[in-house]
């Protein structure tokens, strides 16, 4: 009796692969065991980005709030304080957005928890 083997769903498991593979560079578009290994570790990239993407806008929040902040003379860390004594429930991004693009608005937080 002849050797069963599931060739069509080898053949998709492959062909999903080969897709995901698609613009990668030289033979890691091409080539089965080298494109498998390259969207394995570009998916490892993929996974570890996506918590990364997170720690940088807070980052990026941050650094903006505080440049606002220090245009009227306080510090980031006096201000963030002051919020929470004055139980201003505004997140990070939100003030960083009025800092950037509403400075009114902020300097009116500002001298609320001033």
């Amino acid at each position: 009796m002849p050797r069963s083997v599931n060739a069509v769903a080898s053949r998709a498991r492959r062909k999903k692969v080969m897709k995901q593979a698609k613009g990668f560079f030289g033979r890691r578009k091409n080539v089965w065991t080298v494109a498998k290994n390259a969207v394995e570790k570009a998916m490892q990239y993929a996974y570890r980005g996506r918590k990364e993407k997170k720690r940088n806008f807070r980052a990026l929040w941050i650094t903006r709030i505080n440049a606002g902040t220090r245009e009227h003379g306080m510090s980031y860390s006096q201000f963030m304080g002051a919020l929470k004594k004055n139980n201003i429930e505004l997140n990070r991004k939100v003030l960083a957005d009025l800092a950037m693009n509403h400075p009114e608005a902020f300097k009116a937080v500002v001298d609320q928890v001033k």
